[in-house]
């Protein structure tokens, strides 16, 4: 069998019994069980896994988006493995992935050929773990991505709208490996071929398993063991939860963390320490493998993949954000400490998708979870070793952190001189307050201000997508974003740019609505703030509290989980969507609420000011 482009149907790993026969397979190490279709690239997790495993001499299946509804044939047409089944829910939290911040449940699916609705179900990390334990009791489970590894410990779940347990515990899963998995996955490999059990293995790190309460765990060498908050007090105490989260955080956020113990009844949930951040070279031989870069071919007769059209052409050249946005799980799923790849390897994958047939010349993106973060690392490692602070450019940019531009600036260049690249954009966010309110001699020893110019002038596709948030310094705090004069100055800048290249470029900065600590009264001084900037905003984020971020932790408990103070929290379905209609002031069906809710709110005196901009 070919496909369209010429390449066997082997080159993809094994999805289906024909396809095993076709390499001589009667029997696989190791299947995949995934939410999402399967897109053999680098950007998907699956596929990353996969290879890895491929890669460690063992042979690999797919089982992309099973039938969980019918008689589960879908569970049993690879067989039974002879190591284990992973299981993940995809590239997103499959909640995240099927309902609106209002809870509606979404239309389309952009993990799903043709953006079809319907391929997963909830929870599908739960769901699929418990149907393969039915059907194979005797076969390990390792659960893995981002929904498992942000479900690890006691978490809320928005949409239940209630407390759950870790996630080991919740599906019957064996074990998990959380976070970037290449290194935990391997020696699991290993190990669990060379005839180990599973419930023996307790000391890999980036893994947690269930022991029963009161097991003696074996040591861990340099590694020290924190208790926190169990599960039942958790439940009884949205105190005892928020100091629980502030636990994880940290550790989370460390060089080297702490074992980490939660107990849940007759049960005590471990969570190994993360390892220490990759190296260039692994990193490298991760995104080196032999991937097609190409959906398999069972997919196409039924259309495209939407996820993978939006990065078919981009390329991601590290990992890891030391942002720390309150709001984001990215630090806790890929880590605080950013780790790129080399030149050559960012290059070769430029060149792969430039020798593509269908290529037009435009590489979309050049980033990472932010785009200007490329080899940004502490100048002195062993101050990163002794740090817990959750973010490394707020509230001030640490004074040990690396923000020196000039590669991805020379990176940029270099890409454009590949055969057959005619332009490149800059499609992920970038922190802009690296690059704005520094000293002359800090812009210039790092390159800030030829960085801004070439991606201004070369890097934009007409609009800057960046995301200031919000407007309020108090709310600003409790995200860990910058002062909003920050980005302010940066617009100064992005015009001044565009003005003095004869460019007619837009920026579009990014808000959140109903975050906590925002209340009706900040949404509107926002509102005007961005209608006297010249902004119409067509599209505002609603906050989505997502699993173990530090904002979903102040949704729950209503209060900071540093200080333990209150926090305003917008929880009630019409204020949430209240404090988005600030947005639309400019419409005429909102100008009647707005007089009201202005009034009611004593700030009648931002009525005059909305839509003008101020004088000077």
């Amino acid at each position: 069998m070919q496909i369209p482009d010429k390449r066997p149907l082997t080159d993809w790993l094994p999805v289906s019994r024909e396809e095993l026969e076709r390499r001589g397979w009667d029997e696989v190490d190791v299947i995949i069980v995934s939410g999402d279709a399967y897109v053999d690239h680098p950007a998907f997790g699956t596929a990353v896994i996969g290879r890895l495993t491929e890669h460690a001499g063992f042979r690999v299946a797919i089982l992309p988006q099973p039938n969980w509804r019918d008689d589960l044939r879908d569970f049993k047409k690879l067989g039974k493995p002879r190591l284990f089944f992973g299981v993940t829910a995809g590239n997103m939290d499959s909640m995240v992935n099927h309902y609106t911040a209002n809870k509606r449940l979404r239309s389309d699916d952009a993990y799903t050929p043709g953006g079809v609705a319907g391929f997963r179900p909830d929870y599908a990390s739960v769901v699929y773990t418990r149907i393969l334990k039915k059907l194979y009791p005797d076969v390990p489970v390792i659960l893995g991505g981002i929904e498992a590894s942000m479900r690890r410990l006691t978490h809320y779940d928005y949409w239940s709208d209630s407390l759950k347990p870790d996630i080991l515990t919740w599906s019957g899963a064996d074990m998990l490996v959380f976070g970037m998995g290449e290194r935990g996955l391997v020696s699991l490999l290993r190990r669990l071929a060379s005839g180990e059990n599973i419930m023996q293995i307790r000391d890999v790190e980036q893994t947690a398993f269930r022991i029963p309460y009161g097991e003696t765990l074996p040591e861990l060498p340099g590694v020290d063991t924190r208790e926190m908050p169990s599960h039942t007090e958790c439940l009884a105490d949205k105190k005892a939860f928020a100091r629980h989260f502030r636990i994880f955080e940290e550790e989370s956020n460390r060089w080297q963390g702490a074992r980490l113990l939660e107990r849940n009844g007759d049960f005590t949930i471990v969570v190994n320490p993360p390892n220490p951040p990759m190296n260039e070279a692994e990193i490298d031989a991760s995104f080196d493998l032999p991937y097609t870069r190409e959906p398999h071919p069972r997919y196409y007769k039924r259309g495209a993949i939407p996820a993978f059209e939006m990065i078919r052409n981009s390329v991601n050249m590290h990992r890891g954000c030391f942002g720390g946005c309150a709001f984001c799980a990215i630090s806790a799923h890929q880590g605080k400490f950013v780790v790129s790849r080399s030149e050559k390897s960012i290059l070769k994958e430029v060149e792969q998708i430039a020798a593509a047939p269908d290529f037009k010349g435009h590489i979309t993106d050049l980033g990472g979870p932010s785009a200007n973060m490329y080899r940004m690392k502490g100048i002195d490692t062993d101050k990163c070793k002794k740090c817990k602070r959750p973010s490394c450019i707020f509230p001030t940019i640490c004074r040990n952190l690396n923000t020196d531009h000039r590669p991805m600036t020379a990176l940029y260049n270099k890409a454009l001189k590949v055969r057959g690249i005619k332009r490149i954009t800059i499609g992920s966010g970038i922190r802009y307050d690296m690059l704005i309110g520094r000293s002359e001699a800090e812009s210039k020893a790092n390159g800030l201000n030829e960085y801004l110019d070439q991606l201004i002038t070369r890097h934009v596709s007409g609009r800057l997508k960046v995301a200031p948030e919000h407007s309020s310094a108090h709310v600003l705090q409790i995200m860990r974003k910058p002062h909003y004069r920050t980005f302010v100055q940066f617009q100064q800048k992005f015009d001044e740019i565009n003005r003095r290249n004869g460019l007619r470029q837009q920026l579009i900065p990014y808000f959140i609505s109903s975050h906590p600590g925002s209340r009706p009264e900040d949404m509107a001084e926002l509102a005007c703030e961005t209608s006297q900037q010249g902004f119409r905003l067509e599209q505002v984020q609603d906050f989505t509290p997502t699993p173990m971020t530090l904002a979903t932790a102040m949704y729950y408990t209503g209060f900071d989980p540093y200080t333990l103070k209150p926090v305003y929290v917008a929880r009630d379905k019409q204020e949430k969507l209240n404090q988005q209609r600030f947005f639309f002031w400019y419409k005429p069906e909102n100008k009647r609420w707005l007089a009201e809710t202005l009034k009611k709110a004593g700030r009648a005196d931002l009525l005059p000011k909305f839509g003008k901009r101020p004088q000077g």
